[in-house]
């Protein structure tokens, strides 16, 4: 209204003294005419007409916390960012953020999940350091993979040194909040969470990570010794025979010297190999899971800057606000029509569909 309004009043002005001429026979009121329009453009995007700070700013001050900034940090590192007299996230301010979050996780930690069916389920436990603790805590993360390919943050929950008991705990309240058994879960050999899965949600499979298997089985090899590319074959064969092929190979080869190897690389071979009854388009991301230990690569960096979170339930949080960001981010499973085709009862042989059950029962 005030815009227009000048305006007006200017256009006026103008018109009544349009007659008037100087020396030179030029017009003495005139409009100065109009500039192209402008954007203001700062480090963190182009600014909206009328806005003095960009709404990414407050994005990128959390982040840099998130990232390892200590609050007492941001005194010094705003000026910096946003020039001498940039006013921004106070220490206090960071406090309340976290605050903010605490009530997010908790928010998380009680949604329904009855509205989802999931196809696969990456579990892991993750440890890292608690300054007031004299113990590293143990974070027990799910990540899930809807049928339409998405992956979604399932759980982040403290534990007791991946036990059973602890994995038993989690999986419970997750069936309580109306969560399904998925297809596949995969995860490291060494869990409690295969014992508790199988009381909880016996009808799902079982993957084990091939890179911790792999990891095991090297570190009871001799480095001169290369391994690597014997393991990788097994992993990267076309079909189960083939696979299990080169491990009687691997056996073979290894085994008079070195059969605690073997027999890591043997020790539940079946479960080792589930992943041949999926499509094939899905085993990079089933084989392991990287899915979890690259997402949670920002929650350890974190804690190494600040030498580790103040407190368990801070820990946790942090965690739960690092991997709910990552999440933004991370892309659908390849081939996503495939995991609705799993959902819906398709089988699958050396990663080649065989055939339906749900038309099959029709």
């Amino acid at each position: 209204m005030l815009a227009a309004a000048l305006q007006a009043e200017a256009a006026d002005y103008v018109e009544r003294h349009r007659g008037e001429r100087g020396d030179d026979g030029r017009a003495l009121v005139v409009r100065n005419g109009k500039a192209r329009k402008r954007q203001v453009t700062v480090g963190s995007g182009t600014l909206p007409p009328y806005m003095r700070r960009s709404p990414k700013v407050a994005d990128v001050l959390l982040l840099l916390y998130l990232r390892g900034l200590s609050t007492g940090d941001f005194r010094e590192a705003l000026p910096v960012l946003l020039g001498e007299q940039a006013t921004g996230l106070s220490p206090t301010a960071i406090t309340r953020l976290v605050g903010k979050w605490e009530e997010e996780y908790t928010v998380f930690r009680k949604r329904d999940l009855s509205a989802e069916d999931y196809v696969y389920v990456w579990v892991d436990g993750v440890h890292f350091r608690v300054r007031l603790e004299d113990d590293r805590p143990c974070t027990l993360v799910l990540l899930g993979v809807r049928r339409d390919g998405t992956k979604e943050l399932l759980a982040v929950e403290d534990g007791y040194r991946e036990s059973a008991e602890s994995w038993s705990s989690v999986l419970r309240d997750l069936k309580r909040r109306g969560m399904k058994a998925p297809l596949l879960a995969i995860g490291d050999g060494a869990l409690g969470f295969w014992k508790a899965v199988r009381d909880v949600w016996p009808e799902s499979r079982e993957q084990r990570c091939w890179i911790h298997r792999q990891a095991n089985v090297f570190d009871k090899l001799p480095k001169r010794l290369q391994a690597k590319r014997a393991l990788h074959e097994i992993m990267d064969a076309e079909t189960r025979e083939d696979a299990e092929k080169e491990i009687a190979q691997f056996a073979e080869d290894y085994g008079a010297k070195y059969p605690k190897a073997v027999a890591s690389l043997r020790r539940d071979q079946d479960a080792l190999l589930i992943f041949f009854d999926f499509p094939a388009e899905h085993w990079k991301h089933i084989r392991s899971t990287n899915a979890i230990e690259s997402s949670f690569a920002t929650v350890r960096l974190r804690t190494r800057v600040t030498k580790g979170a103040g407190s368990r339930t801070r820990a946790l949080v942090m965690a739960f606000k690092l991997l709910a960001m990552a999440e933004k981010r991370w892309r659908r499973i390849d081939a996503p029509h495939l995991a609705e085709c799993l959902a819906l009862g398709a089988q699958f042989q050396n990663g080649v569909q065989t055939k339906d059950r749900t038309k099959e029962a029709a």
